[in-house]
């Protein structure tokens, strides 16, 4: 059996809510979000079973967060009505897809996986490894594919997952014949933005700036951006490789960058003079999105009902992969 392939690329991508944002996850992926609508058919994800995955203990806090998360989403310019957003729990195909998927993944494949080492580590969840975090890798699969995602934007730490997606829709497609198209990550200019200390950004490292963070919270919060440290006086040269203010710098002011880059190491720039600048220049570009969610938080029930269409946008085509899916199988 041959599905039909979609009209347009199609993507599937998703967050899990964990609240208001930060530049990690604008620059990272919801800048990308918002460009790749115009041309492509996208669906939206809230990944709240994927919170489950290393926080399963405190589940009061996903349907607030949730909110909080999708403002920030519209805010930002995704428009619900042409890019359904909506909550993965409530299309109960994903699990189906996810079991079936899960037959098809041996264990030592999943160990494998780089960026569940690096979240073992990071998290330190050596020995407490649950089997629901080592395989969701392949609920993600079964995320993508449900939609028959033929791209998946995803910053750099996800590309072996979009890889692991790959290979079960060739190996799915191998035995059963050809229901999913193979995707490929695309990645966005900045799949890897350092927080202000120069660390992985993280709100739990307290080294974000927020979306909706005022225009003081974000001087207050740039001022304390990790600099060159061997540049002590105004005038000492400078390296701007490394250097926070700067990779800022690149993402909100390019036309500008070499021009900050060449004073800095000429010693003609301060850093002081260059946060204050930086500041600015991030203040102004995210106050439409400030102003865009100060009128979501007035009318919350906007939120929520884009939610509710995109659910059943979303469970219309589900349904349909669905289908095709236990015919192929001779299941069901």
């Amino acid at each position: 059996m041959t599905a039909a392939a979609p009209k347009r690329q199609r993507i599937l991508s998703g967050m899990r809510p964990t609240g208001r944002l930060h530049l990690g996850n604008y620059l990272g992926a919801l800048q990308n979000w918002v460009a790749m609508q115009k041309t492509c058919e996208s669906f939206h994800m809230v990944a709240d079973w994927h919170v489950l995955t290393t926080d399963y203990e405190h589940t009061a806090e996903i349907e607030p967060n949730t909110l909080e998360m999708v403002t920030d989403w519209i805010a930002a310019g995704i428009d619900p009505e042409r890019s359904p957003c909506f909550v993965q729990s409530r299309v109960k195909e994903h699990a189906e897809l996810h079991l079936l998927f899960s037959m098809l993944v041996t264990v030592s494949r999943l160990e494998r996986n780089p960026t569940v080492k690096e979240q073992v580590r990071d998290l330190d969840l050596e020995g407490t490894v649950t089997y629901g975090h080592l395989g969701y890798p392949v609920l993600q699969a079964a995320d993508i594919l449900l939609y028959k995602g033929t791209w998946v934007p995803v910053g750099e730490d996800q590309v072996p997952h979009v890889e692991m997606t790959r290979e079960i829709a060739r190996r799915f497609n191998t035995l059963y014949g050809e229901v999913f198209p193979v995707p490929e990550p695309k990645l966005t200019h900045f799949p890897r933005v350092p927080g202000l200390d120069g660390k992985r950004m993280s709100k739990s490292m307290g080294n974000t700036i927020l979306l909706a963070d005022s225009r003081e919270e974000i001087e207050a919060k740039v001022r304390t951006a990790y600099t060159d440290p061997k540049k002590i006086r105004k005038d000492d040269p400078g390296n701007p490789d490394g250097c926070v203010v700067f990779a800022y710098h690149r993402a909100f002011h390019p036309e500008g960058a070499e021009a900050v880059a060449t004073d800095c190491r000429a010693g003609r720039l301060g850093c002081v003079a260059d946060k204050r600048a930086l500041a600015e220049i991030v203040a102004k570009a995210l106050e439409p999105i400030r102003e865009r969610r100060r009128e979501l938080e007035a009318h919350p029930e906007r939120v929520r009902e884009a939610l509710r269409y995109g659910e059943e946008k979303a469970r219309a085509v589900a349904q349909d992969t669905m289908k095709q899916v236990r015919e192929a199988m001779k299941i069901g």
